[in-house]
């Protein structure tokens, strides 16, 4: 553990931004979630789902949550999976 004032006090902002981006994250793979189900649902629906989720990861990497890439990546993994599952 810290002995100086100002090494405890990053020690606790680390803790509380740690929390913060897990959750925020965590937001992220339910959006992802809730869109994949949707996907043999209504279409508005689905639409509005996936706009969300671009939400979410424009947000994170504006935020520092996510790089640029990854949040790329989880979109474009996202749409490709949903371009199959409505082709069937």
């Amino acid at each position: 553990m810290a002995n100086i004032k100002s090494a405890k006090k990053r020690v606790d902002i680390a803790a509380r931004n740690t929390a913060r981006n897990v959750a925020f994250k965590s937001s992220i793979k339910t959006a992802i979630k809730k869109a994949l189900a949707l996907v043999e649902g209504d279409k508005k629906e689905l639409d509005a789902a996936l706009a969300k989720v671009y939400q979410l990861c424009d947000k994170a990497v504006s935020k520092g949550i996510l790089h640029k890439n990854t949040a790329a990546r989880k979109k474009s993994r996202l749409t490709v999976a949903i371009n199959k599952l409505t082709a069937k």
